[in-house]
């Protein structure tokens, strides 16, 4: 019974490191969304200089999980709660990655004019952090029916993302001295819906770690 007790709580603290990462994951993406649609290139730099410790915390979790899968050798759900785990982190530290790429584009957009305003970027921001902390909670709380809604979400920013791309090369036919720039918001656009797909990820973890199914030939369907 001791020893039961003993390994919910390492499962308790793996969970808390998740959490933990997520946090900072998010914190990145918002930062970096914000840097983007105002052209602060000082928000900007803080993500990319930020991107380090979330690579540190994927190295320390991904250990953790390790050592919990080698010495303790879980069975059912408490094999799924640590590989679902894994596969979560690994979608943070990519998340991360797309929030270090979009600042890029925010960083070289704000040494340049600013594009027209665009009202499909901004819906496309908003549905991406949407979803990004819905996916969160829904991990918290073993939510399985909030992440379904999530994978359902998906398909609007990939629409949002098609109408950005389509309105974006009109212009840039139209007006040639824009290519440069309008290449940069195709690719801020692209890594927004990144962000969707990532969280779309981590929704249908939760649903493995719950349920024991997989929801990525279905996510979608």
């Amino acid at each position: 019974m001791e020893q039961r007790a003993h390994f919910s709580k390492k499962l308790e603290d793996l969970k808390v490191k998740v959490l933990r990462m997520a946090a900072l994951s998010e914190s990145a993406v918002h930062k970096a969304i914000k840097a983007y649609l105002e052209n602060d290139a000082d928000l900007a730099e803080e993500v990319v200089i930020g991107d380090d410790v979330i690579n540190e915390m994927e190295d320390e979790i991904d250990n953790f999980s390790l050592e919990l899968l080698a010495l303790d050798q879980p069975m059912a759900v408490d094999l799924r709660t640590i590989v679902g785990a894994q596969r979560i982190t690994v979608n943070l530290e990519r998340l991360g990655d797309e929030a270090v790429n979009l600042a890029h584009r925010a960083i070289f957009l704000s040494t340049r004019p600013p594009l027209p305003h665009n009202p499909k970027m901004e819906s496309l921001a908003t549905i991406s952090k949407t979803m990004l902390s819905d996916a969160f909670k829904a991990y918290v709380d073993d939510d399985v029916a909030l992440a379904g809604q999530i994978c359902r979400m998906d398909d609007k920013a990939d629409d949002l993302n098609i109408a950005i791309l389509r309105q974006l090369v009109s212009e840039m036919v139209s007006e040639s001295r824009i290519v440069e720039r309008g290449v940069h918001a195709i690719m801020g656009a692209r890594h927004m819906e990144r962000i969707a797909d990532l969280a779309t990820n981590v929704a249908e973890s939760v649903v493995f770690i719950v349920e024991g199914t997989s929801m990525k030939h279905s996510c979608k369907g």
